[in-house]
Parts: C-alpha cells; sequence; structure tokens
C-alpha cells in the first residue's frame, strides 16, 4: 500500500464497514467536507485526524500517518524523476520536429519518446535511450515485432 493516498484506503475502510462518511466524520468531530476532500485525495491527513479516526476505528496507531509519510515520498519521487533528462547531447532534436525539445516530460512520455527513437534514432541516440531508461523499460515499450526489425542494429546493447 506504500505510495497510496491514506484517504483512498479510508474510503474503502469505511465502505467495507458500511459506515457513511457524514455521519462518521460528525462522530469524531470533524466537518464531513473534510473527510470528503481527504477520501477523495484532494487533501492530505494530519496526525490530529488520522490518530481520529485510527481511535474511532479501533486500527493500529500510526497506520494513516505511515501511509500518508509514504504518499508524499511518492510525490516527492515523481517531481524528481521527472527533472531527469537523459544526455541531451546525444539526441538530435530534430527527431521530435512536431514538439518543443526543450519541453519534453522524459518520465511521463517515454512510452513515445522510445517509439520515436527507436524507429527513427541512430544506434547512439538508441544506445542512451537504454541508458537512461533501462533495458527493461525499452523492451516493454517496444512490441516484440519491432525488436526483432532493430535486433540487427541493437544487438551490441543488449535488447533481444
Amino acid at each position: 500500500m506504500k505510495g497510496i493516498h491514506p484517504g483512498l484506503v479510508l474510503e474503502r475502510e469505511l465502505k467495507k464497514r458500511n459506515i457513511a462518511k457524514g455521519p462518521f466524520a460528525l462522530s469524531i468531530k470533524e466537518f464531513p467536507q473534510t473527510l470528503g476532500a481527504i477520501t477523495k485525495g484532494r487533501r492530505n491527513m494530519n496526525a490530529n485526524l488520522a490518530y481520529r479516526i485510527e481511535e474511532a476505528l479501533g486500527m493500529e496507531e500510526g497506520f494513516f500517518m505511515v501511509l500518508q509519510a509514504y504518499y508524499d515520498m511518492k510525490l516527492e519521487k515523481e517531481k524528481h524523476q521527472s527533472k531527469a533528462k537523459p544526455d541531451l547531447s546525444r539526441i538530435r532534436p530534430i527527431l521530435f520536429w512536431d514538439t518543443d525539445f526543450d519541453k519534453l516530460d522524459w518520465t511521463r512520455q517515454k512510452r513515445a519518446i522510445i517509439k520515436r527513437i527507436f524507429d527513427r534514432g541512430l544506434l547512439s541516440e538508441k544506445k542512451e535511450m537504454i541508458r537512461f531508461y533501462g533495458t527493461d523499460v525499452v523492451r516493454e515499450v517496444l512490441p516484440r515485432k519491432n525488436r526483432s526489425s532493430i535486433k540487427k542494429d541493437v544487438l551490441c546493447i543488449g535488447i533481444r
């Protein structure tokens, strides 16, 4: 459950126990709107609220705060990964003639980027994609039939 918003877990727990959110929120002295925002993942859970929820549901103390911490770490990790870029000196911007090369999100758009590089790129650009994303990710993105057509090109860099 690492990386899941604690509100989503709370939502599932309340449904499982057949407890309505509004009355539950009032029973723990919280505004129903606040609890609704948390269960929809739009608001984070604080320690005070987590303690009251855990106590009311008979759950282990600190459960929701641990989930919140893991969720916060996941968001930070995603933020840093979105800033990660391959060695751009090894990739020709002309490959991405239809978009602003400087605004590519190398994490979110990895599938399209890998496909474009392996369809139209040089061997050195393909090697850079494998170095940056890793063999497993590239193998996962490329369809098996495309892998065989590039096999000659890329045999020396590990795609099979």
